[in-house]
């Protein structure tokens, strides 16, 4: 029987709300073993002079822990 954890991260980017999930999920990756899958709790964006300027997300990861 396995046996998942979940860890909240929060990642962004410049480029897009896209971009910066995946830059979570590979960050996570480095650190956590067996990912399995990730959700987006929440998104935001950063506003300098009218425009965007960043993307960031909320994710929640799980992974399986290690026998």
């Amino acid at each position: 029987m396995s046996v998942a954890k979940v860890t909240e991260i929060t990642s962004q980017s410049p480029k897009g709300f896209d971009d910066a999930i995946a830059k979570g999920v590979a960050r996570a990756n480095k650190t956590l073993k067996n990912v399995k899958g990730a959700w987006v709790k929440g998104m935001k964006v950063e506003v300098a002079d009218g425009k965007v300027s960043t993307y960031r997300v909320d994710l929640k990861v799980t992974f399986v822990l290690s026998d």
